[in-house]
């Protein structure tokens, strides 16, 4: 893992600029296939009832949905960066280059997720993360997405607009189809006719800007559609949490880890 990450901070911050970038093969599938079997086996612990903090599995809630095995019905597994194959992912210099180069010399992971996207499951619609991370200072906030399955338009890969890191977080309302995931909220204000999908393989990463608006669409193959999602601020950064009938509560997803400090990776055993 040894990307060029010139001129990174200028694709993710500057108008002109599209404000993500990809990066090809940056790992080889058996990291995937390593986060793969390690959330399979949470989400088989989970069913049976055996413990699995600080990870949190989050079920499909679409109505119908169904699955002869435990990780059939699960949509998406949270806080998982201080665990094995996940935590030594950001140790990586390949990615502390990235993050440094993205944010600066002092950052944290407050966010990770296993997202399955099985067969059947619905996408997520255009969104922003921003609206999602309520943060003093706004940003830098970068999401990293790793392609742990091959992402097609069949199986429901992400779609990107362009240049929308450059405008405000917009407005988002609850998405509108019954049973969809807790949390969902899409934007409805903006014209998304020059969006352009990420056609990735397994082992690609993408890394963006948390304003960049983006979305997933349905999975109508026979396969699965994983990716696993890592998303990084600057160390220091105010977490507001989330809101909840006029006050604030931290958010239950969210768990702030060192990962970066003077431009060093912090050890995944510290």
């Amino acid at each position: 893992m040894s990307p060029d990450t010139s001129g990174i901070a200028a694709d993710l911050r500057e108008r002109d600029r599209p404000g993500f970038v990809l990066f090809e093969r940056f790992a080889e599938q058996a990291v995937g296939e390593a986060m793969l079997d390690e959330v399979v086996a949470i989400a088989r612990d989970a069913a049976a009832g055996r413990g699995v903090a600080p990870a949190i599995v989050m079920n499909e809630s679409q109505p119908g949905f169904s699955g002869e095995l435990p990780e059939d019905l699960v949509s998406k597994i949270f806080r998982l960066h201080r665990r094995g194959s996940f935590r030594r992912f950001l140790a990586d210099p390949g990615v502390t280059r990235i993050l440094v180069d993205a944010i600066g010399p002092d950052v944290d992971c407050f966010l990770s997720q296993f997202i399955f996207k099985n067969p059947g499951a619905w996408g997520q619609p255009w969104h922003q993360d921003q609206y999602y991370f309520p943060f003093e200072p706004a940003r830098p906030v970068v999401g990293l997405w790793l392609a742990v399955t091959e992402a097609t338009l069949e199986n429901g890969c992400l779609h990107v607009l362009p240049g929308s890191h450059a405008e405000p977080v917009h407005a988002h309302v609850p998405d509108a189809r019954p049973g969809s995931l807790y949390g969902y909220m899409e934007i409805v204000d903006h014209e998304m006719s020059g969006a352009t999908p990420c056609l990735l393989s397994p082992g690609d990463l993408l890394v963006f800007d948390s304003h960049l608006m983006h979305r997933s669409t349905d999975n109508v193959s026979d396969g699965i559609r994983a990716a696993m999602v890592w998303h990084c601020a600057a160390a220091g950064t105010v977490d507001r949490g989330v809101e909840i009938g006029g006050r604030w509560i931290s958010n239950p997803v969210n768990d702030w880890l060192p990962v970066v400090r003077d431009g060093e990776v912090v050890s995944a055993e510290d």
